[in-house]
């Protein structure tokens, strides 16, 4: 089963700067989100709840620059390249991984061995990423609709009082924190389907051969072996 070439180019270090942040930040809200629902240990709440106040600004303000990012920065759009172009055409929809919807829902599931090729991202991991800044959106709002100092002025009291009240506003909040969990495991297996090479990008900015691709010709053109013997 052959993979595409991992290059920098496709992850350039400002995208593995907002990707770590927004890993961090996401664990530490989960982690104080239970605490704060399920207090186990006494004497932590203060704590917890400032921890999570400033993990939730830190990671709808860390969402908001990626998105901007990806109009700024030049990234390749195509895995196995590193031909440049606008980062944000990375999350829609390419010639490049055009009618493969059906052979990527193969490939996860291990029915179709080979790979399809061609986008950086697969079908699905665009879909998951197009969708992603909108539930932060939606959890920073739910978030400031509980925050004492926000919760009871302006929108956020009438979003409070459209859904009946401040404890339903925080089980919208709690559950869309699984929402996030689920994500985290779906992003996980979809990285990890690809082997171990962008893990070994995304840690250590470590490139891996492979196929490479021309994003002209829409083609393979040859194997990158990273001044290995080809076997």
């Amino acid at each position: 089963m052959a993979h595409l070439a991992h290059y920098r180019e496709s992850h350039p270090l400002p995208f593995v700067i907002t990707h770590w942040v927004n890993l961090i930040a996401m664990l530490l809200l989960i982690l104080t989100g239970f605490y704060i629902h399920f207090p186990f240990l006494m004497g932590w709440m203060s704590v917890a709840r400032g921890v999570h106040l400033f993990c939730g600004f830190v990671f709808f303000l860390n969402m908001v620059l990626r998105v901007i990012l990806a109009f700024v920065v030049k990234s390749s759009p195509f895995g196995g390249s590193r031909v440049l172009g606008s980062d944000y055409k990375s999350f829609l929809p390419q010639k490049d991984n055009r009618h493969q919807f059906g052979a990527w829902i193969k490939y996860y599931l291990f029915v179709k061995k080979e790979h399809p090729l061609g986008g950086k991202f697969g079908v699905l991991q665009k879909m998951v990423y197009l969708i992603l800044p909108v539930l932060i959106l939606v959890m920073f709002i739910t978030g400031l609709s509980l925050w004492g100092v926000t919760a009871n002025h302006g929108p956020f009291e009438v979003l409070n009082a459209l859904v009946g009240g401040h404890m339903i506003m925080r089980v919208i909040h709690f559950y869309l924190m699984w929402v996030f969990i689920l994500f985290m495991f779906m992003h996980v297996y979809l990285v990890l389907i690809e082997g171990l090479a962008p893990i070994k990008l995304m840690f250590f900015r470590k490139e891996s051969g492979g196929l490479v691709y021309d994003p002209d010709t829409h083609n393979i053109v040859g194997e990158d072996t990273m001044g290995g013997e080809k076997h």
